[in-house]
């Protein structure tokens, strides 16, 4: 008996915890506040490539370069071929392409 009792009284207990924290208890006095929005503009966090962009490319280039003269020429085609390729990399990265293009807003 001592037992029913106690699980009965823990039942009630945890349905009563649940039926409280179901719906949110409606406060006694209302009131109308006016709503101001506000507008935070957040500088846009750059990811890493973003922030390296031009030193991966010509060092992207440069060890595509070494690869390359690897293959052909042995040591000395690597060094040959890491040196055109960050060259090329460099002359493409600082010089042809185009940094600050013009980002118009789509409607």
């Amino acid at each position: 008996m001592k037992r029913v009792l106690s699980v009965l009284s823990a039942s009630l207990l945890i349905m009563l915890t649940l039926a409280f924290a179901g719906e949110p208890i409606a406060s006694a006095q209302t009131t109308n506040t006016a709503t101001v929005t506000r507008h935070r503009y957040q500088r846009h966090k750059r990811t890493f490539w973003q922030k390296h962009r031009d030193k991966l490319t010509v060092a992207g280039t440069g060890l595509a370069g070494a690869g390359i003269g690897g293959l052909t020429g042995g040591r000395k085609g690597a060094a040959i071929g890491t040196a055109v390729g960050a060259g090329s990399g460099a002359v493409y990265t600082y010089g042809i392409r185009k940094r600050h293009r013009r980002h118009y807003r789509r409607y």
